[in-house]
């Protein structure tokens, strides 16, 4: 299969896709753009006589405004697998969508070789507690297939009304066979920013997406996670995977929270207004203290801006696998019928001019997705299991080693062999501050 793949943001079945910049386009600007270009007279005339024919010959009567609106998505679908059209309702569902609170199965997706891909589920969603994983193949909806209909007509078919339930026939690496799975739509309310203690003195936060009110979730968690120790954190590891992106400003702003200068990231365009810089401003919110950023092939988009900025300023430790590779900017631009169109108007770049677009970042250190399970050995004996075993001559005075676990209380060797490996990196990036 091919590795590019067209994507939708989906406000009915997760989070924003992808981070999107507003650009206005006045009349002015529309008039510049009329003028310096001079109209092509054939094409307009075939499309006039296409137009003219459909409606005379073709065997039910279409009216005018959906010829038009499909004209008008070919016309858009057409450029790359991001750019689209927003009829007013799905302009709508956008614009609800970015502040975190929708309708849905929690899902990311995104177009590959004719059916529907999944690019992440979203933490806590129903897609996710169904086991949903990033990489499924969907290739039939409520026993339906939906090879060669367009991912907007497949997105309409999974959505539905709270509690309503689907069926999702799903192709997946590994499995013999396809395999259905049931989800029951919800009302997704996605919470951006999770934190806890992994062991005294090293942190973790996830960030699921990024929505508007990221930054502001984030500073509260590190705040939080340093009164629950009782002093400056030792290190932290940054969760980012299966995080599909959302927007731009959520990325800037969390990069900005653990750099004192610098560029972040900018971007490059056809057009003045899509060329910005955005550079971060004094104050780390860990006063340098190493930074693990846990990375997979879930990572689009936003999380790839703030994975590359802290890279490139050699700030933080990427872990993980290579990230998804989506580094084009998709402006929103409103129209007078309500509606919108989802343009891509510039790449952006890493502080070090490196392109993402189809690349992905590549981490420091890769971290295979294993999962450790115990052995069916009998326990060996140690030392200290004798009867009457002599003492060490510490016995008694030095602490105990507390194992990681994660939030069910399990081992995180054994439940998430990832994280467990980037607290180790974090460990050794410690030591390696001291020296």
């Amino acid at each position: 299969m091919s590795n590019s793949f067209g994507r939708i943001t989906l406000i009915s079945l997760g989070a924003t896709l992808g981070f999107l910049i507003a650009i206005a386009v006045n009349a002015v600007a529309y008039r510049e753009v009329a003028n310096s270009t001079a109209l092509p007279l054939q094409e307009l005339r075939t499309f006039t006589d296409v137009f003219a024919r459909i409606k005379s010959d073709y065997v039910d009567d279409i009216e005018d405004s959906k010829l038009f609106d499909n004209a008008i998505r070919g016309m858009l679908s057409g450029l790359d697998p991001h750019s689209s059209y927003l009829d007013a309702e799905e302009f709508k569902q956008l614009q609800e969508g970015t502040t975190g609170t929708f309708g849905g199965l929690g899902i990311e997706v995104g177009m590959e070789d004719g059916f529907v891909k999944v690019i992440a589920p979203i933490d806590d969603t129903p897609a996710q507690r169904a086991g949903i994983q990033s990489g499924d193949l969907i290739i039939r909806i409520d026993g339906k297939s939906i090879q060669g209909i367009s991912l907007t007509d497949a997105v309409k078919q999974m959505r539905g009304e709270p509690g309503s339930k689907i069926v999702l026939t799903v192709v997946r690496e590994g499995a013999e066979k396809p395999f259905d799975v049931t989800i029951e739509r919800a009302i997704i309310r996605v919470q951006s920013v999770r934190s806890r203690m992994l062991e005294p003195g090293y942190g973790y936060v996830r960030i699921t997406q990024f929505q508007s009110g990221t930054v502001d979730q984030l500073r509260k968690a590190l705040n939080e996670l340093r009164n629950e120790n009782e002093e400056p954190l030792k290190g932290l590891v940054l969760d980012l995977r299966n995080n599909p992106g959302g927007v731009l400003q959520g990325a800037v702003g969390v990069a900005d929270a653990f750099l004192d200068k610098g560029l972040i990231v900018y971007t490059n365009g056809r057009i003045k207004d899509a060329e910005m810089r955005f550079n971060a401003r004094p104050g780390d919110m860990l006063d340098g203290a190493p930074i693990v950023v846990l990375v997979n092939g879930g990572s689009a988009s936003a999380s790839e801006i703030v994975a590359g900025a802290l890279q490139d300023e050699r700030r933080a430790l990427i872990a993980g696998e290579r990230t998804f590779g989506k580094g084009s900017v998709q402006s929103i631009q409103e129209l007078a019928n309500g509606g919108a169109i989802k343009l891509t108007t510039a790449r952006y770049y890493t502080p070090s001019g490196r392109s993402i677009q189809a690349e992905g970042i590549e981490p420091d250190v890769y971290i295979a997705p294993l999962r450790v399970t115990q052995g069916e050995d009998r326990p060996r004996i140690k030392e200290s299991d004798l009867n009457n075993h002599l003492s060490g001559d510490a016995d008694g005075d030095r602490p105990k080693q507390r194992m990681a676990l994660d939030e069910d209380g399990r081992p995180l060797a054994e439940s998430d062999y990832m994280l467990y490996e980037s607290l180790n990196l974090l460990k050794g990036m410690v030591i390696a501050t001291r020296r």
